[in-house]
């Protein structure tokens, strides 16, 4: 039986450039935001690393928040459309805001400034956005086969997004003047870009209406029944041990992220050249874009999505932990660690005794 098809390679491809959009305020935050902080802005790294995890605990209630505002959305673009188009221009806003931080501020006006706008972005007008954009996978098309060929384009854009955008923003920083105004400057370009590919993702798939989409061959959903409270939703989510398991691998999804996020600061202190960052993401992220060039027609072959985690769960989480870590490990042997450290310490006792 050969499946219904929704879209053609335009819807396709323009859904999937809304990594794009994504990608040019996470990949962008999460590699550089914290190093323009403290080397630029002269911001502690201690505190900055606590506020954002206060706001990261806010960002938690905000999804369940706007998940259950999703689902209850009715307008003529559909459910998803209008909070992620309205959500990234808040975005945009707050992007631009966080790296234009006055530099003439006392340290506490700066730390309350970057706690509001960083909040505002990550736990606001990035979570409407972001779950929007996720959710409208689901809303466009039936097809299975379709939903993976959207989850395989959408991620080649955020790998190659984020590959581009770490080789190449440390050079233009640099050749801007490696000031704070570069960084303003690039950060109101990355989020003309991201306003620009976001919208063009939105506008070019249309959401199925609500009776072709909730129709089964046994019944059609009635969409009066009365929906579920967020305690009821959470209560049916953390009973399904799966997924439990699921929020697990997350968490060291994000552990190892946050390590990689590091970078920067690995480059230039114990590396002594940042603009080795380069190679490290080409390196970090081209296998990935090949990997998934290649998932659909590994879900067409083993006739499930399912079947592929099954096979490729002692691979990833089994042998390719274990090569990893013992690459690692060599790496670091073959380190002076310790020389790096006793430069960053002689540059904060320059930099406080000057």
């Amino acid at each position: 039986m050969i499946d219904k098809r929704y879209l053609n390679w335009k819807n396709k491809i323009g859904y999937g450039s809304g990594d794009i959009a994504g990608n040019v305020i996470y990949a962008f935050l999460s590699t550089f935001m914290m190093f323009y902080l403290t080397d630029t802005v002269g911001m502690n790294m201690g505190i900055v690393g606590t506020l954002m995890a206060l706001s990261n605990l806010l960002d938690g209630i905000t999804d369940l928040l706007f998940g259950t505002l999703l689902d209850r959305t009715r307008t003529r673009l559909g459910k998803a459309r209008p909070w992620m188009l309205l959500g990234y221009i808040g975005c945009a806003a707050m992007l631009a805001a966080i790296f234009m931080i006055p530099t003439s501020w006392g340290k506490t006006a700066q730390y309350i400034y970057f706690f509001i706008t960083y909040t505002l972005l990550n736990a606001v007008f990035f979570t409407a956005n972001n779950i929007a954009y996720a959710t409208l996978t689901a809303l466009v098309t039936k097809t299975t086969s379709e939903r993976v060929q959207l989850g395989s384009i959408r991620f080649m854009f955020a790998f190659a997004t984020t590959m581009i955008l770490q080789a190449f923003t440390i050079d233009a920083i640099t050749g801007m003047g490696g000031n704070a105004e570069a960084w303003r400057t690039i950060a109101v370009i990355y989020a003309v870009i991201g306003l620009i590919a976001n919208t063009i993702s939105a506008l070019s798939v249309k959401e199925l209406p609500p009776d072709e989409l909730y129709k089964t061959d046994l019944e059609v959903i009635q969409m009066d029944e009365k929906p579920y409270t967020l305690l009821e939703d959470a209560r049916l989510l953390f009973s399904n041990k799966y997924y439990t398991m699921i929020c697990g691998v997350l968490f060291l999804s994000q552990l190892c992220q946050s390590s990689l996020n590091m970078g920067l600061y690995f480059m230039k202190y114990v590396l002594g050249n940042e603009a080795l960052l380069k190679a490290f993401t080409l390196f970090a992220n081209a296998p990935l874009i090949l990997g998934l060039i290649i998932i659909p027609w590994l879900v067409r072959k083993l006739r499930g999505m399912y079947k592929l985690n099954i096979n490729m769960l002692h691979i990833l989480y089994l042998w390719a932990p274990v090569i990893l870590n013992c690459a690692v490990m060599i790496l670091l042997v073959s380190l002076n660690v310790e020389r790096a450290n006793a430069m960053v310490f002689a540059s904060k006792i320059q930099k406080y005794t000057f």
